[in-house]
């Protein structure tokens, strides 16, 4: 472990990421004073030389010339030097707004992170509305969204779909290396943040259709040898012209063989350029990303592997992409009316331009998907890292496949709660035919900790620590009921939403079971929306049939007889959080210690609560 790590342990990620930005405040002042000073003197200097110029007028003769070529020079200088430091304090100024904005995320201070990007989850997703995946406090939130919409992609992929034991493995090992890399990862998320944080979703897929097509201009040799022969022809005998070998102006027919090229392919050309450009402003900035990540140290095999894949084919992904937009700006020159038609025309220049766009698509065009879903994938590992980084006593978990399925977690608690507030528990679902009852007052947190089993199973499958001291489980899929909300567009009812609901997770647990694999279900005081006989027999049969697909899962409730029933009796793991009351008639005051206890609650507070609220019952009349 490195120095700063070892002193990240002590200290913890508040005072790590507090001390760092504090740095890096006071380097940028120390930098911007120093800008400052260049400035004066470049304006001092600038002064100096316009002196040295009126002097020069009024007689100064070569002495005051010199003078002022010297002073010129001297004032170009220092106008280059003061970019160069103006640059290196924007960059001190970023990296103290990096770790100002990794304190908040550490501190769970959501109100001062900015908004995470919209994610379009699939309607209907098992769980991702119930966790609290994606929105403004939610676990992409937590993890810092890469910036890059490849590392969104893919991080969000990760947190909406499990991945294959093999997989998270491999990842478990990449993100503890990245965890202590801090200075990579920092300079990963600010060069993402510099040159590609703009970048859109869709110019990226345009230029990606683009590149992976077939070459337009290669299956045409006859356009290709007219655009090569013209020009040279112009030049010829417009070169026989001024030497007086021929008379007249000969040239001006090459030069309208040129225009009949340009209107009979100018409109194509032009129309691939555009397809090709659209992401011309990002595309090239993604080399100084790609060039970052490639010359980095890195040992474990999933980031050794991603390190190949930016040089697939053994080409150098980053100074391809350069080249690129070095073609792409060229092209552009189409622009400026005034200086491209006649260069167009005395040149051909969009077709030599277009052929080597051709050329560079058919080295480069293959990879370049490939490129960036790597780099995606690093990004993606990276937010992952500085999780395990900014939480050293979380733990990967086991995962166990050759066992029935199980979740049993030691100090488990909600990721997304402050470490100040949090409250760990010991918690065990499974195996199949059993499944956790728990029960419990108003507000003792029940819900949390269903939560908390839920984001930590999702963290799991993404290959992250997850917020325990132990945990294993097998490969499972994940639903939840436990947001659920009527549909007046829809017209559909509360209860009606709770069925549909319960009726997808239904499937889920068959469609695991189908193929090979077990389900882990959530269920927060499922129908709650109709009367307690009714809820009682539906909650019941649905319990039955998820133990009969061998689901595993817990069940929060207040109903305290759901499962004194013959079938789910046995299968029914009981356990309960409750309150403490303290004071007495007039002075009512309850408090909650959210540890998870064996056996069915043995109170509620809901008039206790109504009472502290000033909502006495009624008292009747005599």
């Amino acid at each position: 472990m490195a120095h700063s790590d070892a002193m990240h342990s002590r200290t913890g990620a508040s005072a790590w990421y507090a001390a760092r930005a504090a740095r890096f405040r006071e380097a940028a002042d120390r930098q911007a004073a120093r800008v400052r000073a260049l400035s004066n003197a470049r304006l001092g200097l600038f002064a100096v030389m316009i002196a040295a110029l009126v002097w020069r007028e009024v007689g100064g003769g070569s002495a005051a010339v010199w003078s002022a070529v010297a002073l010129g020079a001297g004032f170009v200088a220092l106008v280059i030097l003061h970019a160069r430091e103006r640059e290196r304090e924007q960059m001190l100024n970023a990296l103290a707004g990096l770790n100002e904005e990794w304190l908040a995320r550490a501190e769970r201070r959501w109100d001062l992170l900015p908004e995470p990007p919209p994610v379009n989850v699939p309607e209907g997703h098992p769980y991702a509305a119930d966790l609290d995946i994606f929105g403004r406090a939610s676990l992409y939130a937590l993890l810092g969204p890469p910036a890059t919409p490849p590392g969104r992609r893919t991080l969000e992929r990760w947190l909406l779909e499990p991945s294959p034991p093999d997989d998270i493995v491999v990842r478990q090992e990449a993100v503890r290396e990245l965890a202590g890399h801090v200075e990579l990862r920092e300079a990963l998320a600010l060069d993402g943040r510099r040159f590609a944080a703009a970048a859109s979703a869709h110019d990226v897929a345009q230029f990606l259709t683009w590149a992976e097509q077939e070459p337009w201009l290669v299956h045409r040799p006859g356009v290709i040898l007219a655009a090569r022969v013209v020009p040279v022809v112009t030049a010829l005998l417009a070169a026989l012209q001024l030497a007086g070998v021929i008379s007249g102006h000969w040239w001006l027919l090459s030069v309208l063989a040129a225009l009949g090229l340009t209107r009979a392919f100018g409109k194509r050309i032009h129309g691939i350029f555009d397809v090709a450009a659209a992401e011309r402003g990002g595309i090239g900035r993604y080399s100084m990303l790609l060039g970052r990540a490639a010359a980095a140290r890195l040992d474990a095999p999933l980031l050794r592997r991603l390190q190949v894949d930016l040089s697939a084919g053994g080409l150098d992904a980053s100074r391809l992409l350069r080249r690129v937009e070095r073609l792409l700006d060229l092209a552009d020159l189409r622009s400026n009316t005034m200086f491209y038609l006649p260069l167009q025309l005395l040149t051909l220049w969009d077709f030599h331009i277009l052929a080597r766009l051709e050329a560079w698509q058919r080295i480069a065009g293959p990879h370049v998907r490939r490129w960036l879903d790597a780099y995606g994938e690093l990004e993606a590992l990276t937010a992952l890292a500085r999780l395990a980084h900014d939480n050293p006593d979380w733990t990967f978990p086991v995962f166990d496949a050759e066992s029935p399925a199980q979740f049993a977690a030691q100090g488990l608690a909600h990721p997304l709660l402050p470490a100040a507030t949090r409250v760990a528990n010991d918690v065990t679902v499974g195996p199949p035919g059993t499944f956790l009852f728990m029960t419990g007052s108003n507000m003792a947190g029940k819900s949390t900790l269903l939560r908390a089993i839920g984001t930590n199973v999702v963290l799991a499958h993404a290959g992250a620590p997850v917020c325990a001291t132990a945990l294993r489980l097998a490969p499972v899929r994940l639903a939840t009921s436990m947001r659920i909300q009527d549909s007046l567009e829809r017209g559909v009812s509360f209860f009606m939403a709770e069925l549909e609901r319960l009726r997808q997770v239904l499937h889920a647990a068959r469609e695991a079971r189908r193929n090979g694999g077990a389900l882990l279900y959530l269920l927060d005081e499922p129908l709650h929306g109709t009367n307690t006989a009714e809820r009682q027999i539906a909650a019941r049969t649905i319990l039955s049939h998820l133990l009969e697909q061998g689901a595993i899962g817990a069940v929060a409730t207040h109903d305290l007889e759901l499962a004194d029933c013959d079938e789910l009796r046995a299968a029914a793991r009981a356990v309960h959080l409750r309150e403490t009351v303290h004071g007495s008639a007039g002075d009512v005051r309850m408090t909650f210690d959210y540890v998870l206890r064996p056996g069915i609650a043995t109170s509620s507070n809901a008039l206790r609560l109504m009472e502290l609220m000033g909502l006495r019952p009624p008292v009747a009349s005599p």
